[in-house]
């Protein structure tokens, strides 16, 4: 970084920044002098426990200590605790605690947990630190010895048969008050899903019998009782197992034990947010014009909405059986259309066996329109010093065109890419952009097969419609003008344990023109191989996406995330003569997977990347490589985080820092593998806004997959793979709050494929902050980012 023509180091900057958190963030202990106070306390838990397990147990035990015998702590100083307030100790608290803490081992399942408390009182100076350690046994977790259902109601007790195989209770399994809860709710739930829609959990309760069969057994011998309860209780220690049956509770109301059926729906499409909904029902829609249907009846005012948007995503039609699952779905996909901020449903008893389902429906705002403005920071000296970002979206929202809840957005944006601090360029503006762009979001899927069962079942349904047209200016370097259109579909499935979103574009057409400027025509002229991707050439091609959000019930600290990707282009149209020339064939693919791991205030966070494309259209026409613009660069703030954007790779490849003609050298390549891990911590809290950190590490490259003769370092090969891989490690400041994250991370390239010596390898005995290429070329191991909330 240079200030007034002189450079400062980043590090003592840094440094400057934390010793400045250091001293604010100071603050006076408060603790009762000369009486002996909670300093700390911790759990240690023994016994045949898996990890997972133990350390599950610990860190949920760690919250039952009665709050007189909690340590609070508070961060300072960044990376330090300090008590806060500790509380006077009392050694009575302590058998509250026991209480606390064995109830909660009991609905886990353990029963014949052994506690033993330490207290050891040291002192500080003019302090009486007490540190409490609870050591417990948990000895065995009860089992699952059977599982019975007895139903009185014969229709019930068949379906709960046919349904057993679901069943959350499993002979051997390990015994909770958890598991018995969620099967209870499993069973509600598929009888609520079959038209009992009176059922509820008091009708059903699950007897537990943790009785020894070997103690029934009848006997006149004294000794022999004494023996038989001795074996019992040495059984259960060893290996508790408890017997489970479902039962109902006596029927006092008919209605819970007969299905139901729709009778009708209304829909009040412009309830306005004070309306008393019952009210409205007894009206009987005084007041409102109707629009009939099979389906159902819409009552309005204005006439805002269409009867369209509210049929495609009701999934309870009249004369259905009553079914909870479909009852939420249609609250939720109204409720997600946008159209309505708020949905409401009255269900109304009709008869013996019959619903109404009423329908209230608050709109949205219909019409919006916002400014955003955007920065983005990149620094690397390869370029030509430091480039400033800033953008300005202005969009414009209708959430109900032509009545049909229709949503649509219109996008303009402006932005320019600024020169600062440059060593060897004077011009400030370096790229400019202008965009235009509209789309349209239908609630429905646009298609032929109308009677398709298997569509009628998604959820979240959308057809896409967009049109996009853009010109970006790359001073000295190239102009680029794209028009871009698609035709797609979106939709969701929901699974058990997560969703899966859908993207399907069977259409997608983009035409470029592109101007090859002085200071591109003169690369290509030393590097030919760039003539491949600075081709002219039109894309039509189509794609599929999978986006996965997979969350554990059983463990909500735990969550994953997939994407998978494929893109097609020219495979049909491409076998055109006249066409073959202008069309780019490839095919793309790319998979994502994403981690987090949250271990109380910590978080652990992993994302893997692989993506590769291969052109196999006319190299000689269209070129070898995919488009530039289709192409994938490493760098950035949410990238390899040592180097700049675009500044990473082709393999170990040095034509780019070679190159000294011209100002132009990013780098793009067909392939990208890309792995990163990070630890988040907590260090304070200042006026409110929550200060984090993370430490971090990055590796992986992008590669041409096609051999390029003049430059064969930038091919991607197995052999190759660990000569070419980038390795980064960094840390960082983040800033919350709670609408924006704001993020400052410094990293340094531990192996950097350009660099020659030590095979890339940084140097411990000859740390240093900048390298020095071929031809003279300065380029620093290190790399600042500014970003936007979390890199992944």
């Amino acid at each position: 970084m240079y200030l007034n023509g002189k450079r400062i180091s980043f590090f003592s900057l840094f440094s400057l920044l934390f010793l400045l958190a250091l001293f604010c963030s100071c603050a006076k202990q408060n603790y009762p002098i000369g009486r002996p106070f909670v300093y700390s306390n911790k759990v240690l838990l023994n016994g045949n426990l898996s990890k997972d397990e133990k350390n599950r147990l610990t860190t949920d035990l760690e919250n039952y200590w009665d709050d007189s015998l909690k340590s609070r702590k508070v961060r300072q100083f960044f990376f330090f605790d300090r008590i806060k307030n500790p509380p006077v100790f009392d050694s009575t608290n302590i058998i509250r605690s026991i209480s606390f803490m064995n109830a909660y081992l009991n609905s886990q399942g353990y029963y014949y947990a052994r506690f033993k408390d330490s207290v050891n009182i040291d002192t500080f100076k003019d302090q009486l630190r007490t540190n409490i350690q609870m050591i417990i046994e948990a000895g065995k977790n009860v089992t699952i010895d059977s599982v019975s259902y007895t139903l009185s109601d014969s229709n019930l007790q068949r379906l709960t048969r046919k349904q057993e195989k679901n069943s959350l209770l499993k002979k051997g399994n390990p015994y909770s008050k958890g598991i018995i809860s969620s099967e209870l709710d499993r069973l509600v739930s598929l009888y609520r899903q079959n038209g009992y829609f009176r059922f509820t959990r008091d009708n059903i309760y699950a007897q537990v019998d943790s009785t020894d069969a070997r103690l029934l057994a009848l006997t006149l011998d004294p000794f022999q009782q004494a023996k038989l309860i001795a074996e019992a209780a040495k059984h259960r220690k060893e290996n508790p197992a408890w017997d489970i049956d479902i039962r109902q509770r006596p029927v006092t109301d008919s209605a819970v034990i007969k299905p139901f059926y729709i009778a009708n729906n209304y829909y009040y499409s412009e309830t306005r947010p004070g309306d008393v909904t019952d009210s409205l029902i007894a009206q009987h829609g005084l007041g409102f014009y109707e629009i009939r249907r099979k389906e159902g009846i819409l009552r309005y005012k204005k006439g805002l909405f269409n009867y369209r948007p509210l049929r495609e995503h009701t999934y309870l039609r009249r004369g259905d059986l009553y079914n909870e699952d479909s009852y939420l779905k249609s609250i939720n996909n109204l409720g997600q259309i946008g159209a309505w901020q708020q949905v409401d449903v009255t269900p109304v008893v009709r008869g013996k066996d019959s619903i109404d389902l009423y329908y209230f429906l608050i709109p949205a705002v219909k019409q919006s329109f916002t400014v955003d403005l955007e920065t983005s920071l990149n620094r690397a000296d390869i370029i030509s010093g430091n480039t400033w970002g800033v953008s300005t979206n202005f969009s414009y929202h209708n959430k109900n065109v032509w009545k049909q809840a229709i949503q649509s957005v219109t996008t303009l944006r402006t932005g320019v890419e600024l020169n600062l601090f440059s060593q060897t360029s004077d011009r400030l503006v370096q790229t400019f952009l202008l965009s235009l762009g509209h789309t349209y979001a239908f609630p429905r899927l646009i298609q032929p097969f109308k009677n398709w069962k298997a569509l009628k079942a998604l959820d979240n349904k959308k057809t896409l419609l967009s049109i996009n047209g853009s010109y970006v200016d790359r001073r000295d370097i190239y102009r680029l003008r794209s028009l871009v259109t698609s035709f797609g579909y979106e939709w969701k499935v929901q699974k058990r344990n997560g969703d899966n979103l859908w993207l399907y574009k069977p259409l997608n057409l983009e035409l470029y023109g592109i101007d090859k400027l002085d200071s591109l025509r003169k690369l290509i002229a030393i590097n030919p191989f760039l003539r491949a991707s600075f081709n002219e050439g039109n894309v039509l091609s189509q794609s599929l996406t999978l986006y996965r959000s997979v969350s554990n019930p059983n463990n909500k600290n735990k969550s994953h995330f997939i994407r998978l990707g494929v893109e097609e282009a020219g495979g049909l149209f491409g076998m055109i003569p006249d066409l073959t020339n202008n069309i780019y064939r490839y095919i793309k693919a790319e998979a994502e997977y994403k981690q987090s791991t949250k271990m109380g205030k910590t978080e652990l966070a992993y994302r893997g990347f692989i993506g590769a494309g291969y052109n196999y259209g006319n190299d000689s026409v269209i070129g070898r490589t995919l488009p530039f613009f289709k192409q994938f660069i490493a760098g950035g703030p949410y990238s390899m985080r040592a180097w700049a954007l675009r500044q990473l790779g082709p393999g170990s490849s040095l034509s780019s820092d070679t190159i000294t003609t011209s100002r132009y050298h990013d780098r793009f390549g067909d392939m990208q593998i890309e792995a990163n891990i990070e630890y988040r911590f907590p260090l304070t809290t200042i006026a409110g806004f929550k200060i984090g950190s993370a430490l971090y590490a990055d590796i992986g490259n992008i590669w041409n997959i096609k051999n390029n003769s003049a430059d064969p370092d930038a091919q991607f090969s197995f052999s190759r793979l660990g000569r070419d891989l980038a390795i980064g490690v960094g840390t960082g400041i983040r800033i919350d709050f709670s609408y924006v994250l704001i993020r400052l991370d410094v990293a340094y390239k531990v192996k950097d494929p350009a660099r020659l010596q030590n095979g890339g390898w940084m140097s411990l005995k000859n740390f240093e902050w900048t390298d020095t290429r071929q031809n003279g070329l300065k380029v620093d191991n290190y790399a600042f980012q500014f970003g936007i909330n979390l890199p992944f």
